[in-house]
């Protein structure tokens, strides 16, 4: 069967009488649903980038939504003291409370959500920043076992799949810099830092 038949095979008509071509159809339907998943992505890497940078800005200035100005960490303030040295519970609360405030934590815990953050607004660094951003988040859930609402699962397991999953998916290529960034020769030898 040459190409031409079997493309006149796949044709039936329309509801208008008018014949389609059902490859075409299945192939723009394929199309579609790809660009829905690329800019879903996009905004999942968006939001949860939002999420570190907003968690970073806010502990560091102090900006009365979840840290007081007077508790700022450029004020002198510590970013894991609250919540390690009261909020941790579970089997790891003495290891958290024993770590809560420490200099070496606070900075830590700030480079993180920065670094995170910024990599995922970015779209760069995409396997580094999910890396970090999974272990900060099993990290930081580890911190309060069980979870309050559910036997072990909550928004931090969430997240770092979500994280995971954009960085498999290569979610920094659009609508960010990850083409840029990966045709880095540095980034092109070393394949994890994509």
């Amino acid at each position: 069967m040459s190409t031409q038949s079997a493309r006149r095979a796949t044709r039936r008509p329309d509801r208008t009488g008018c014949a389609t071509d059902r490859e075409a159809v299945a192939g723009s339907s394929s199309t579609r649903a790809g660009q829905v998943v690329r800019y879903t992505l996009v905004g999942l890497r968006l939001s949860i980038g939002w999420v570190f940078v907003w968690a970073f800005v806010d502990k560091a200035f102090g900006l009365g939504h979840e840290t007081a100005r007077g508790e700022a960490w450029v004020r002198g303030g510590s970013p894991t003291r609250g919540f390690l040295a009261f909020a941790a519970s579970g089997p790891f609360e003495d290891l958290y409370h024993g770590i809560a405030g420490q200099a070496w934590a606070d900075w830590l815990f700030m480079a993180g959500l920065l670094g995170i953050g910024v990599a995922l607004m970015a779209g760069v660094a995409m396997r580094p920043a999910a890396a970090s951003g999974v272990l900060l988040l099993v990290l930081m859930w580890t911190a309060v076992l069980p979870p309050e609402n559910n036997v072990f699962m909550d928004d931090h397991l969430i997240y770092a799949m979500v994280l995971v999953l954009l960085a498999s998916a290569g979610a920094g290529r659009t609508l960010g810099l990850g083409r840029v960034w990966e045709s880095l020769p540095v980034v092109r030898r070393n394949r994890w830092l994509r």
